[in-house]
């Protein structure tokens, strides 16, 4: 099909183009998509709406910059889920095109500032983690309450301006240029800098977590050298610092392979011609970000002591409520029968 050859689209901008991008041809596949979209999709709503209550229900968390950031990480999180299950499955599975080329930038620039604002908000935990081994004593000074809600609006306006440079005029149709293989009307200069951008990230992600996983592996080595004369709070930290590692091996391994599959297909887009079944393969591998921001609030949150406790509570009182709600009524009849019997 003529149509769908992408690289010459001095005149293919047109709405009908749409069709060469919907690359699910058999209905498997796309029951697959939409299976694999609703679940995580679910989960990532419920776990991170979940996170969200936790922070806010309780003021001590709700106070703290890093829980700032936890809870901008879990609103990235649930919008990423809302905007990216809605369109992609709208797309790919009930190959929809009845929209104007507007919409189909808005739609994408939802996504991109959602995931965008969902890494943006790990390297800022991962900063808030890296001051607080770095430079235990001036923690508190360096970060206030105030610098992570004025950090936070920086990140949030940074990732919608740049995910909106398409809708603006940063698009193939209106430059007349090359139009990426993997996303309609998408400019491929402008896909190469939003990889950059999310590599640049990354990048400042793992180093800043490996400086806290270095630290953390010294502290435990210096613990385990001098444990005869190692006291009990020193033993806690150690175990402190022991779970902090493997939290943080957990959170850069779902980075890694979690992202990587898509950030490779992309720059092998930009350099190269994909086939149809890497853009199949492309499709699947962009629901591993979703699964991305699904398992974020385990790893990130519900580790934590003070929300897991905080969790623990809620299950309790649920249970508690449950058992009472169960029992009032066999209390009643009871009453009732031995009321009768006198």
């Amino acid at each position: 099909m003529d149509i769908c050859k992408i690289h010459e689209n001095a005149s293919k901008c047109s709405l009908n183009t749409m069709e060469c991008f919907m690359v699910l041809s058999t209905q498997a596949q796309k029951i697959s998509i939409a299976t694999l979209c609703g679940l995580f999709g679910t989960l990532c709503i419920f776990e991170n709406s979940l996170v969200l209550y936790l922070i806010f229900s309780s003021p001590g968390t709700r106070r703290k910059p890093s829980y700032v950031f936890i809870s901008s990480l879990a609103l990235a999180d649930i919008l990423a889920s809302i905007i990216f299950v809605c369109s992609f499955v709208n797309f790919h599975v009930f190959n929809e095109t009845d929209f104007s080329k507007e919409t189909f930038l808005l739609q994408l620039g939802g996504v991109n500032t959602s995931f965008s604002a969902s890494l943006s908000s790990l390297l800022l935990t991962a900063l808030d983690r890296y001051i607080s081994i770095s430079r235990p004593s001036e923690y508190k000074l360096l970060m206030t309450r105030k610098r992570a809600w004025i950090a936070l609006g920086v990140l949030w306006v940074t990732c919608a301006t740049i995910a909106s440079l398409p809708l603006l005029g940063w698009n193939c149709c209106t430059l007349d240029s090359t139009c990426s293989e993997l996303f309609p009307f998408v400019d491929v200069n402008y896909l190469s800098s939003w990889v950059c951008l999310i590599m640049v990230l990354l990048v400042c992600i793992t180093y800043a977590y490996g400086h806290v996983l270095w630290r953390a592996h010294q502290h435990v080595a210096y613990m385990e050298k001098h444990q005869a004369q190692a006291g009990k709070q020193n033993t806690t930290r150690m175990r402190m610092d022991v779970m902090l590692a493997k939290t943080l091996v957990m959170v850069l391994t779902v980075l890694v392979l979690c992202w990587s599959p898509v950030l490779i297909l992309m720059i092998y887009s930009i350099f190269a011609k994909l086939s149809n079944d890497l853009r199949k393969v492309f499709a699947f591998c962009s629901t591993l970000c979703l699964l991305n921001s699904m398992v974020n609030p385990i790893i990130y949150a519900l580790r934590s002591k003070e929300l897991y406790s905080s969790l623990r509570m809620i299950f309790s009182r649920f249970r508690r409520q449950t058992k009472a709600s169960e029992e009032s009524p066999e209390a009643e009849s009871t009453h009732k029968s031995s009321m009768i019997d006198t």
